[in-house]
């Protein structure tokens, strides 16, 4: 019997359809509040995102959690869709391409993270 070798593609694929529901749900909302909304003073109060304000919301558990799916799941579409991309650019999708991509996208993953976990609760 001929044992089959297991894929890690569907995971990759997984973060990458998932990135791809929050960048087309969240993405254009977050654009809006904050580079339109709140800076003209629509439909919120201008000091919505000021300092105190955000840290409060980096502070709690949700607030954490949001950020870092954000965060996470846009980093791990984007990286996909890179590493897709560079076989349009006669690049190899060799390991070290994959390395460099979804390696990034851990990094960044890792630092938000610390990030958010020093800035405590």
């Amino acid at each position: 019997m001929k044992t089959r070798k297991r894929s890690n593609v569907p995971i990759f694929w997984l973060l990458f359809g998932a990135g791809g529901m929050m960048a087309a749900l969240f993405g254009p909302v977050l654009v809006f509040i904050t580079g339109i909304a709140v800076p003209l003073g629509l439909l919120l109060p201008k000091n919505t995102m000021s300092y105190e304000n955000m840290l409060a919301f980096s502070q709690n558990f949700i607030g954490k959690g949001f950020i870092f799916a954000v965060i996470f799941l846009l980093s791990w579409h984007a990286a996909h869709r890179i590493f897709h991309e560079l076989h349009g650019i006669g690049i190899h999708q060799g390991a070290v391409a994959k390395l460099l991509t979804y390696g990034v996208a851990f990094i960044v993953s890792l630092i938000a993270a610390a990030i958010l976990l020093g800035l405590g609760f």
